[in-house]
This record gives C-alpha cells, sequence and structure tokens, in this order.
C-alpha cells in the first residue's frame, strides 16, 4: 500500500544495468494522463510507444525480465552488436565468429540459442522466418539508436513471430531526439577497427512533425584471419502529431554487411598444438578441406588462435537488408488505445566461396570430357555464389483497455514470407560455363497470431495476470540445394496460454517487495533445415511447459532478487548425429528434456563513489535418454550409442557477471562525470554436443574488462564524452563457441572438435560529441 502523496523515482542497478522505477501516490491517482498501475510501473511503460507496451511484460507482470535502457547501451557501444553488448545480464552467454564482437555475433539465455529466441523491433518481428535465427550482423550499429531493451527468460508474454520458445528480446528504437540537435561518436580499436556514428533530429517543429536521422559505419580486420567486416547503416524516422490525439510514424533502415566467413572453427588439435592430431586429421580429411591446395601448408604453421580454413581471398558474405515500418496510434476513448503498423523486411544477398574438388554430379551435370576425348573427369575446382532474395511483409496490431486496476490487450500480426534459394558458378576449373546456375528454389511462410491478455489488481496486493495466444503457421517449400525434389506443404496451429500471479509484499517511498509465480505452455513449429527429410517421415512441433517463481527486494541502497524456474520440453528437436533417409543430418525429436536453475542478482551502493552488482545462473540442463548416432567409415553406415541421460550442448551449469563502478570525485563539478569501471564475466564448462562426453566440451572461462568514462560539458557541445575500453585485461586464451564430428574408423572412434577462439587483451578509444 501506498502512503506518500507524492511521486518519487529511484534508479537501482540491476545486473550491472539501471532501471528506473516509478511509484505512484494514490491507488486511484488521477493527476496522470492515462490510467496507471497504482502501485509501481517502470518508467518505459509510461513512456514507451505503443508497440512495445503491447508486448512487453510490465514491471509488476509475474515474469522473468531484464530491462536496459539506451543510456546504458551508450555507455559501452564501441562498435560491437547488440548481443556482445548484453552478455552481462543473468544466463545471457556471446560468441563471436570473429573473435572480438563486431560481425556475426551470437547470444544464448539459458542455453537457448539464437532459433529459440523471440527478436521484435519496434513490436515487428526480425527473426528470420525459415531458419528462425536474428542476424544481428544485418543492423550495423544497432544500439545507436535504441531506446530500451526488454529480455524475457523463460517463455514469457505473447509476442509476435517465430522462435519464443526459451527467451524474448523487445527491442524499441523509434524514439526521437526531443529537441533539435547532432550528435557525433568515433572510435578506434584494436584490429583496426573504427566505428563513426552521426546522428541529427529536428525536435517537435510547429506543424506537429519530427525528423531523425542517423549513419552509420562499423570496419574491422578481425581477430581472425580473414574474419574483416565492413558494415554500413542508415536510419530515418519521421512522425507527425494529428490534430486528432493520433500519431502517424515511419522508420525506414538499412544495413548493408560484407565479412570475410569465420564460420568454421579451429581444429583442436591446432589449438593444442598436436603434432600427431594435425596429422592425423589432414589425413583422415584430405579433400574435405576448404583452403587450397596450394595453402594446405598452412594448416601446420599459422596462429592457432587466429587460424580460419578459407584462404580463398573473396571468401566473403554479403548481405543488404532494408526495414521499412509504419505505424499509427489512436487514443479512440479515455481508457482505449489502438496500434496499427505494416512493415516490410526486404533482404538479398551472398556467401562467396571456394570449393576444392567438387563432383559435376552434385551440380546436375555430366561428368566432362576433356577436348582431346582422352580424359574423363568426375570432380573439378570452383568459385560459387549461393544467393538469399526475400521479401517479409505483414501487419501487427493491438487494442489496449485500462481503468483502474485493470488492464486488457487484444493484438496479433498477420505475416508473409516470400523466399528464393538459388545459386551460380562464378568460375570453375574446367566443365561449368560461368554464371552457370544449377538450382533456383521458391518458398514461402504465412505466420497468423492473435492474443488476449489482462491483468487485475486487487487490494492492492496481487496482481492475476492471464494470457491466451493462437498461432496459426504455414510452410511451403519447393525442394532442398542437395535434396531438390522435395516438396514441403507443412501448418501448424498452436495455443499458448500463460498465467501468473504477483504478490505485492511491501511497496512505500523506501522499500519494494515482492513476489511472483508464473507457468507457460509454448508450440514451436520446426524450421528449413529440419524439413529436409523423408516426407513421410517429418519432425514434430516442440512444446514447452515453464514454471517461474520470483522474489525481489529493494531498498535505499540495496537490491537483490531470486528467480528460480524448470522448463521442461516435449519433443524438442536437437542434433544426434543421425542422417536422415535422403542423406541430411537433421535435428531429431527428442521426447524429454529440461533445464531447471535459480538466477540471483544483487547491486549495492556502498558509497556515494563506490557500487558494485552482479549475477548468478546455477543450472541443470539434460536430456533424458539420448542416443548418438556415429558414421562409420568402415561400413559407410551408422552405429547407435545409448547415454541415458546426458547434458543439453550449450547449456553451463554456472554463468556469472560481476561489476566494479568507482566515481572517484562525486562532488566535484568538474570531474563528477567521471567514471572508472571494472567488469568479469565467468562461463562454466560447455559440452559440444549431446552426449555428455567429457572430449566434447569448450572449456569454463573468466574475462576481465576495463572501461574508464568521463563525461562533461564545453561550449559549443552540450557534452562531450570520452570512453577507454580494455577488453580481456589478463589476456585470458579462451573459446565461447565451438563444434564437433565423431567417426569410426578401422575399428577406433575418433573426435574432431573445432572452436572459435577470442581475441587477447585489446583495446578501444571513444568520442563523442553532443550540440
Amino acid at each position: 500500500m501506498m502512503h506518500s502523496q507524492s511521486l518519487f523515482r529511484k534508479s537501482w542497478l540491476i545486473s550491472g544495468l539501471f532501471v528506473t522505477f516509478t511509484s505512484y501516490g494514490q491507488p486511484n491517482d488521477t493527476t496522470t494522463s492515462r490510467a496507471i498501475n497504482p502501485i509501481l510501473d517502470t518508467i518505459y511503460h509510461s513512456l514507451a510507444p505503443v508497440e512495445v507496451r503491447s508486448l512487453r511484460a510490465g514491471s509488476l507482470s509475474p515474469f522473468t525480465q531484464t530491462e536496459i535502457s539506451g543510456k546504458e547501451l551508450e555507455k559501452n557501444n564501441l562498435g560491437q552488436d547488440l548481443p556482445w553488448l548484453l552478455q552481462h545480464t543473468p544466463s545471457a552467454v556471446s560468441t563471436s565468429d570473429a573473435g572480438a564482437g563486431i560481425g556475426y555475433t551470437g547470444l544464448r539465455i539459458r542455453g537457448t540459442d539464437g532459433t529459440r529466441i523471440n527478436v521484435t523491433l519496434n513490436g515487428i518481428p526480425v527473426n528470420d522466418a525459415e531458419s528462425h535465427g536474428t542476424f544481428f550482423v544485418n543492423l550495423p550499429d544497432l544500439a545507436s539508436s535504441t531506446g530500451s531493451v526488454q529480455i524475457q527468460r523463460g517463455v514469457g508474454t505473447s509476442t509476435n513471430g517465430s522462435g519464443a520458445f526459451g527467451a524474448t528480446i523487445s527491442i524499441s528504437n523509434m524514439e526521437q531526439m526531443p529537441q533539435a540537435g547532432v550528435e557525433t561518436f568515433n572510435s578506434y580499436g584494436s584490429f583496426n577497427t573504427w566505428k563513426n556514428t552521426i546522428k541529427a533530429g529536428t525536435g517537435l517543429l510547429k506543424n506537429g512533425m519530427m525528423f531523425d536521422i542517423r549513419l552509420s559505419r562499423i570496419v574491422s580486420d578481425g581477430f581472425r584471419d580473414r574474419s574483416a567486416s565492413d558494415l554500413q547503416a542508415l536510419q530515418w524516422i519521421a512522425s507527425w502529431k494529428l490534430k486528432n490525439a493520433g500519431t502517424l510514424r515511419f522508420m525506414m533502415m538499412t544495413g548493408k554487411e560484407r565479412t570475410g566467413q569465420a564460420w568454421n572453427g579451429v581444429h583442436q588439435a591446432q589449438w593444442d598444438n598436436n603434432a600427431d592430431e594435425k596429422q592425423r586429421h589432414y589425413e583422415h580429411n584430405l579433400g574435405y578441406l576448404y583452403f587450397s591446395r596450394e595453402d594446405s601448408i598452412n594448416f601446420f604453421q599459422r596462429d592457432p588462435r587466429k587460424y580460419n580454413y578459407f584462404t580463398y581471398k573473396n571468401q566473403t558474405d554479403n548481405y543488404n537488408q532494408q526495414y521499412y515500418q509504419l505505424f499509427y496510434d489512436q487514443q479512440i476513448h479515455t481508457n482505449w488505445t489502438l496500434h496499427l503498423a505494416g512493415f516490410l523486411t526486404r533482404g538479398k544477398g551472398y556467401y562467396e566461396e571456394y570449393k576444392p574438388e567438387e563432383s559435376y554430379e552434385d551440380y546436375g551435370l555430366e561428368n566432362y570430357i576433356t577436348p582431346s576425348a582422352l580424359d574423363t573427369l568426375t570432380h573439378t575446382d570452383l568459385i560459387r555464389q549461393l544467393w538469399l532474395d526475400n521479401y517479409f511483409f505483414g501487419s501487427v496490431f493491438s487494442l489496449m483497455y485500462q481503468s483502474g486496476n485493470a488492464k486488457i490487450n487484444f493484438g496479433g500480426s498477420v505475416t508473409r514470407y516470400n523466399g528464393k534459394h538459388y545459386g551460380f558458378i562464378k568460375w570453375a576449373d574446367q566443365g561449368i560455363p560461368y554464371d552457370y546456375q544449377w538450382y533456383h528454389l521458391p518458398a514461402w511462410k504465412q505466420d497468423m497470431n492473435f492474443y488476449v491478455k489482462g491483468e487485475q489488481l486487487v487490494h492492492n496486493k496481487w496482481l492475476l495476470f492471464g494470457d491466451l495466444q493462437y498461432r496459426q503457421v504455414t510452410h511451403h517449400i519447393e525442394g532442398f540445394r542437395k535434396n531438390p525434389s522435395i516438396q514441403v506443404h507443412q501448418s501448424y496451429s498452436f495455443f499458448n496460454p500463460k498465467a501468473g500471479l504477483t504478490w505485492l509484499i511491501q511497496a512505500n517511498s523506501h522499500t519494494q517487495q515482492k513476489a511472483y509465480a508464473s507457468f507457460a505452455i509454448a508450440n514451436k513449429e520446426p524450421n528449413r533445415d529440419d524439413f529436409e527429410a523423408n516426407p513421410d517421415d517429418l519432425p514434430k512441433p516442440e512444446q514447452l511447459y515453464d514454471l517461474e517463481a520470483g522474489y525481489s527486494w529493494k531498498h535505499k541502497h540495496l537490491r537483490i532478487s531470486a528467480t528460480a524456474y524448470y522448463m521442461y520440453y516435449h519433443n524438442q528437436l536437437i542434433m544426434t548425429g543421425k542422417i536422415n533417409d535422403v542423406g541430411a543430418y537433421t535435428r531429431t525429436n527428442v521426447p524429454e528434456s529440461y533445464r531447471t536453475g535459480v538466477e540471483l542478482e544483487a547491486a549495492i551502493k556502498f558509497t556515494s563513489w563506490l557500487k558494485g552488482m552482479g549475477n548468478i545462473s546455477l543450472s541443470q540442463n539434460k536430456i533424458k535418454g539420448f542416443t548418438e548416432y556415429i558414421d562409420n567409415w568402415d561400413s559407410w553406415e551408422q552405429d547407435e550409442v545409448f547415454h541415458g541421460t546426458t547434458d543439453i550442448a550449450f547449456s553451463p551449469s554456472t554463468v556469472g557477471s560481476a561489476t566494479i563502478t568507482i566515481n572517484p570525485f562525486p562532488h566535484s563539478q568538474t570531474w563528477k562525470g567521471l567514471e572508472v569501471e571494472v567488469v568479469g564475466k565467468h562461463v562454466g564448462k560447455q559440452y559440444l554436443d549431446n552426449t555428455g562426453n567429457k572430449d566434447r566440451i569448450l572449456q569454463p572461462y573468466f574475462v576481465t574488462d576495463a572501461r574508464i568514462r568521463y563525461n562533461f560539458p564545453l561550449t559549443p557541445f552540450r557534452e562531450i564524452g570520452i570512453i577507454a575500453a580494455i577488453q580481456n585485461l589478463l589476456d585470458n586464451r579462451y573459446v565461447n563457441n565451438g563444434y564437433t564430428y565423431a567417426y569410426r574408423l578401422s575399428g577406433q572412434t575418433y573426435t574432431d572438435n573445432y572452436y572459435y577462439p577470442q581475441a587477447g587483451i585489446n583495446w578501444m578509444l571513444g568520442v563523442s560529441l553532443k550540440w
């Protein structure tokens, strides 16, 4: 129960990130412009655009969540992709193919990979409709125009798009400059890394319109060999405040990326500098390696941390993606708000690669007879381009009702994906004409989603929450590159209910204390690769039952919270090593698996100049009754090995982060903007596959970063900011991602582990100017 008549705000540190809580004095406060939750509400909930309020969980909702403000992202943004900037949130593990957070990066949350993490941008689905992954490399410097990010761990509330199966990330980047201004940010650092960003806005003009623009470029040689990135972005926002209390907004954003392929890892023999294993691996895999013949000697000689199989100079990934989003918001009545949005996401690009000793048959061609008719060739070296050309469009909508202590939200989306997969031969040693197209495979996907969410505050102590979602998905695939004859036309209908309860134990100007519990069910369709199977043996959809319970206590200078969860999977799709009936390695349904654990967070302000914060996640992640399939190179069949209950791959049982922040001169007018921060990240042992085999692991690692920031006003600028950062301060040798392959030969079992090495000690220096 609130006793104070006034509005008060306090900032609390969560996992190294600030969240501002707002409390309102009266249970029936009518001084604000809208009906609000009378106890607590995050500042985003009262100010954020409608499109994110309709999807995000409120501060009292019974779901596990973390809020990251745009200011916090700005403090650490030196050019790394968004997953790299989010790695210190609870249960999060980031990865980087190039080794320094620029280029292809990924994020796992509670061991959940990117294909199961739903991502929305201003409420619009971002996940690729076919693979379900999110490729942040197509969104260069997104953090520079992001107003806030909410991460929900577990199933969370209903959202738009595919992939909501263990975590959701809601990104808002429609915020505009309230006043006319210009901002620039430039940084330089290790690996010849440059980031250049300029932002400008008109502020609110007399006709009710506002315009904002952002231009960004990020270039880096990358830590690993041939992992360079050249990333460019443009974002333009126009909004118009209508006379009928409505708003019309348009956002256009384009991202262009060209990156070197660092997709293959470093073999463990290279990493360990094991000469015998290097020789064995080379001999066993001769003809299957990706480097050119003349460069094969480098397999034995190159720096194992930077090593990259690809040595063809134009072994690159090239992609251009445009986002067009149009929003209309209207206050229909005192209690009703309508939100409508239409969008188009246009993507087109290719990756080019050198392939040695390719079979003509694999490209639909007859063996090549030489002009002299003396030889018949079955294989050739070639260079090819694999293209993806797609349109993703649709509408999202919500109708929100709020009166007193009750809120109801009706919403959903209707989307359509049209994609084409095709490939060209750009050069061949012999027998293939230039620009020969050997496949052209269209596909489409339709996704309809409708939900209703409601919450009711009872006696200012209990918040009841309910959420019902219906989703219908239809896949149509006309063949795969390696199996063009496979036709898929499959539809799914899912019902995803969610319910929860929050108990407001204490809420006043000094202490806030609450507990919550929720239960949610989620269903998820297979992705494109899963369908590359016998049409009579298609994969089953996955189902997740998620039970969450949490407690938090906040006082003047201290915050603690704890979350316990149990996520039970039915028919989870995982890699078993099994080859399906058409010769492809695809994921297989396993009947039972689960994740369970606790997430602990704490933040404390020791003095006016010293703060500390941290989080730790402890978990078990298991598959019940796992069977592995191993290629037998002697019999050209597969052997089955039953392992019983095993650990789920890439699911460390311990993940933690800690931050110490020092403001040496908190009371000095000149130096109060100086801040020193030391951040540590620990990730426990991870298995590379689902066998629980101790020979197939990523070793635990601990990485320390240090940052110094100084912000100060100086005429004619509103503010000048300087940031210096040292990553991997202790120069630890570590890897955060990898893969494995096992096979049997001459009666012995061999395991080839591959790692993605990360950069040793490296630095960045950035300067921002705001007019």
